[in-house]
């Protein structure tokens, strides 16, 4: 049992995903004696697959990001225009 909560966690997603690939495949990886070319295109295969999720998060988060931009706008537009040229950072000390 490791002591790091997250190592813990992706040890056991680990586990979870060879249980996947052996219903899926019926071999575990060491079994499987693909040639080397095989393995390239898989990995070349999840490496596209990763980019893809990649892009699909910045665009969720830049979308997310815009909406709470415009709600913040809203918002403060509902505010009044301060009266005689009173600026909220102005020291009139």
């Amino acid at each position: 049992m490791s002591r790091d909560k997250i190592i813990q966690q992706v040890i056991e997603k680990i586990k979870k995903r060879s249980d996947v690939g052996y219903k899926k495949y019926g071999v575990t990886l060491y079994d499987d004696n693909q040639p080397l070319d095989g393995w390239l295109n898989h990995i070349q295969e999840e490496l596209m697959d990763a980019v893809n999720y990649i892009e699909k998060a910045r665009m969720s988060l830049r979308e997310e990001i815009e909406e709470c931009y415009i709600k913040d706008t809203q918002s403060i537009s509902k505010y009044p225009e301060p009266e005689n040229d009173f600026l909220w950072t102005t020291d009139r000390t």
